[in-house]
């Protein structure tokens, strides 16, 4: 056998193929052992002075030290309340200086914070609280009233109510509350409430520093939940600080880069890559409080970011938006798009925006999920490949396997995603049962994330997203794939944007439905309905075409702007059942 035949071999026997397309990215990392609050404070030792958190928005900054500061008295604080190692506490904030500053808190004390959406309802709120056991809560007084109401079966003993003037100058104050501020209903004073800048002052005393070790748990954060209870996601520090470093290391970031955080704390990208890889790396996280293209857009303009992540409908919204248009983006060095698929009209159409504004960075699409912290598969910086969803980040596994099976899937070959390394959670909250059938043994004696999505890999170790486990429409009996007929119809022209969905069918089990928004809505007729269908026809197995197009004026969207698919097959049961 000559040489070459046995690097071809050798090759072929290789796990992770994907390693030859690393270039001189590290195939394998040294993470820190201590906490992401210890990672976090090395920074303000050597650069203290650096900006660490920027809320641009209000034209409010912290260095290093100042940020640290601000940790140690909230830490201290929230000690004085009694709450020690392994309480709960629950974190209902947009993402503002104070909800960044609690959950580091927190994580100094061994305290392990409760992300939640701060628009929750009083019932989700009461499940929350049931299943983290948290006594103390955090919230911005906007949405104090839900969170007040909340009946959990222990009752809350204190609530911090932080407010948006707490982090405004005195100018700022005022104009705050001319225009927004007088309509937040006040806040009861007294009892269980605290305001967040007199509670502060309540931190006189140094609060303990408990030793515990990396797999100590770092945060709950909660699963989607729409047709069901969200579940509670355990992450540790170790999760956090390995999934930071290995975006740290595949996006070349450093100090004097900057991540605008568009992505809400409560969700795994928002807190893990846009906050606390940022500041793992040294560089600056640039808060943004509440998401709007005409926000995003003054910011990237104003603030200047090297780092731009988010999901598919946030670069949509900025391809669209005018005030994009003679913006200058020679500072962006890297954009990741994920959460949801991104379709090639949305990716080529940024990418002439940015080169317009005498930038050349590609919109590069990336694969996570929470049980993962966040992002945990990624396209290289210098390729590309068309559909995929990249490659496993460094000391991550990754492999396809017949659903129902761990037995490997052969490549090319549908199945679901399962993932292997430091970034997989150590569970699901108080949930054997989930969590056993999430996390399983393989036969190499790794434990591996059946993550429930389905996908395929080519013979480089690229990965391929095809759709959600559970969103896979039975059609005739055969499997359909919304996201393959999503991305031909978005290729017609007169479309902007779809969603397919089954639909409930007596004949078919389920009827493939297709919501489409359109570019003119006044075309929206039965000759291009049938267009649609003829479009898709041409290009998909016949089961897999829409058996019926629905025009709509726009889609609706999850808390977090990926499309909620399933409002739309909840409309349509309700439409069948008339």
């Amino acid at each position: 056998m000559g040489s070459s035949d046995l690097l071809t071999s050798r090759q072929r026997q290789d796990p992770r193929p994907w390693l030859r397309s690393y270039g001189k990215v590290p195939t394998s990392l040294g993470y820190p052992t201590g906490s992401l609050y210890d990672v976090v404070a090395a920074h303000a030792l050597h650069v203290p002075d650096a900006d660490a958190v920027a809320c641009e928005f209000f034209g409010n900054r912290m260095t290093y030290t100042e940020l640290v500061e601000a940790i140690d008295r909230c830490a201290a604080a929230l000690a004085a309340l009694g709450l020690v190692a392994g309480d709960r506490l629950l974190i209902s904030m947009p993402t503002t200086p104070q909800g960044v500053i609690a959950f580091y808190a927190a994580n100094r004390l061994g305290v392990v914070p409760a992300m939640i959406h701060p628009l929750s309802t009083t019932a989700e709120i009461t499940h929350y609280l049931d299943r983290t056991g948290a006594r103390v809560a955090l919230v911005l007084d906007a949405f104090y009233p839900a969170l007040a109401a909340a009946t959990p079966r222990l009752p809350l003993r204190a609530i911090v109510v932080a407010n948006i003037a707490d982090c405004l100058s005195l100018t700022q104050k005022a104009g705050y509350w001319l225009t927004k501020g007088w309509r937040i209903a006040r806040v009861p004073a007294g009892g269980r409430v605290h305001r967040w800048k007199q509670w502060l002052l309540n931190g006189t005393h140094p609060a303990p520093r408990p030793e515990f070790g990396a797999g100590h748990p770092a945060a709950i954060l909660f699963s989607g939940g729409t047709t069901a209870l969200p579940k509670g996601i355990v992450l540790s520090n170790h999760n956090f600080i390995a999934q930071g470093l290995q975006a740290i290391t595949w996006g070349g970031l450093g100090a004097n880069d900057s991540i605008l955080a568009i992505l809400p704390i409560f969700h795994g990208f928002g807190l893990a890559v846009c906050v606390n890889a940022a500041l793992m790396a040294g560089g600056k996280t640039i808060l943004v409080p509440q998401f709007s293209a005409d926000i995003v857009a003054r910011l990237i303009r104003k603030s200047r970011p090297t780092v731009l992540v988010g999901v598919p409908t946030l670069f949509d919204a900025l391809n669209r938006h005018a005030g994009m248009a003679l913006a200058d983006l020679s500072c962006l060095k890297v954009c990741f798009c994920g959460a949801d698929t991104l379709s090639r009209q949305v990716k080529e159409r940024f990418e002439a925006l940015v080169k317009q504004g005498r930038g050349n960075v590609k919109l590069l699409q990336g694969y996570g999920l929470t049980e993962a912290v966040a992002g945990i598969m990624a396209m290289p910086l210098d390729g590309y490949r068309e559909g995929s969803i990249g490659v496993p980040l460094p000391d991550m596994y990754a492999k396809i396997c017949p659903v129902g099976s761990i037995d490997e899937a052969a490549v090319g070959v549908d199945g679901e995603i399962c993932l292997s390394g430091p970034a997989v959670m150590e569970g699901y909250l108080d949930d054997a049962e989930s969590t056993a059938m999430a996390l399983r043994t393989h036969a190499d004696g790794r434990v591996w994330l059946h993550t429930g999505d389905i996908g395929h890999c080519d013979q480089d170790g690229y990965f391929y997203f095809t759709a959600r486990l559970k969103r896979m429409i039975k059609s005739s009996g055969f499997n359909v794939f919304p996201a393959q007929v999503e991305e031909v119809l978005r290729d017609h022209p007169a479309v902007a944007d779809a969603c397919v969905v089954g639909v409930a069918d007596d004949s078919q089990v389920e009827r493939v439905v297709a919501c489409v928004v359109l570019r003119d809505k006044t075309a929206a007729k039965p000759a291009l309905a049938e267009e649609l269908i003829a479009h898709c026809r041409d290009r998909l197995i016949k089961w897999s075409c829409p058996r019926e197009i629905e025009f709509v004026d726009g889609l609706p969207l999850t808390r977090i702007g990926k499309i909620d698919y399933r409002e739309l097959v909840r409309r349509h049961g309700e439409a069948v059942g008339r």
